[in-house]
């Protein structure tokens, strides 16, 4: 079983918004074929607190225009890694330091890797026609 284009969709909308507020080393994984809670988690990375509320608040406003709403959100204390939980989608946003010691892409390395875009959404000039 491969993630549904609905997770697919949502997950790159999930990484726009995110490349959109600067995130770093966005990245999603199918998951799966490994777990049955969801479908694809999204990573991504800032280098400070309010960058992390920036990009998680993104996320959310961009993904709530388009009808998703988060069943769950977790770690807004100290904003070091903040979890969005859509269900099919589930979105991380870590410090960049907390990303290199949990090593999540490791745990996931064995699964595919979904297209994301390649650079920040309202930067592309096509998106502006």
């Amino acid at each position: 079983m491969t993630a549904t284009p609905e997770a697919v969709a949502l997950a790159q909308a999930a990484a726009a918004a995110a490349l959109d507020k600067l995130a770093d080393d966005v990245r999603a994984f199918d998951v799966s074929e490994h777990l049955a809670i969801t479908d694809i988690f999204v990573l991504a990375s800032a280098a400070n607190d309010p960058q992390v509320k920036a990009i998680v608040d993104e996320v959310e406003r961009r993904l709530l225009a388009i009808g998703a709403k988060a069943a769950r959100r977790e770690g807004d204390r100290g904003a070091h890694w903040v979890l969005l939980d859509y269900i099919d989608v589930v979105v991380h946003v870590m410090h960049t330091e907390d990303r290199e010691y949990y090593s999540l892409e490791r745990l996931w390395k064995d699964c595919p890797e979904v297209p994301l875009p390649d650079r920040p959404h309202a930067a592309d000039p096509a998106s502006a026609r």
